[in-house]
């Protein structure tokens, strides 16, 4: 299953992808203002234009893992692409992504790296649940 992992900001959304196995993921690119209608329809085109399968969110949970002002604003995003997109779209719990991406030295910018390590923890725990 090929999987579309998400690192949600206001101004900027990292974007990974997985191959079609659902066993490797790789940074893909940046969108700017993704919960815009113009972020929305890039969204919709690579989803479409990838043979995505499902997508997923970081949830910018709290350490304590509570929903705070982040988390809130992330969940409205996911409820506009589940409203955009024909494949299912589920939120996955982010953090630290950020922190690995820095120190993990990646080549892809920051926001995309995020996402890959997003994804890489997402489909672990899947392959767990199998």
């Amino acid at each position: 299953m090929k999987v579309l992992a998400l690192d949600y900001g206001r101004a900027r959304t990292g974007v990974a992808v997985s191959d079609p196995t659902g066993q490797v993921a790789r940074p893909l690119c940046v969108i700017e203002r993704a919960a815009t209608e113009a972020g929305l329809a890039r969204l919709v085109e690579l989803v479409r234009d990838e043979g995505i399968e499902r997508v997923v969110v970081g949830l910018p949970l709290t350490l304590r893992g509570e929903h705070g002002e982040q988390a809130q604003e992330t969940e409205r995003f996911v409820e506009s692409l589940r409203s955009a997109l024909e494949v299912p779209v589920e939120s996955f719990d982010e953090r630290f992504t950020t922190d690995l991406a820095d120190q993990s030295g990646a080549r892809a910018p920051r926001d995309a790296a995020a996402a890959a390590h997003l994804l890489s923890s997402y489909l672990t725990r899947r392959a767990g649940r199998l």
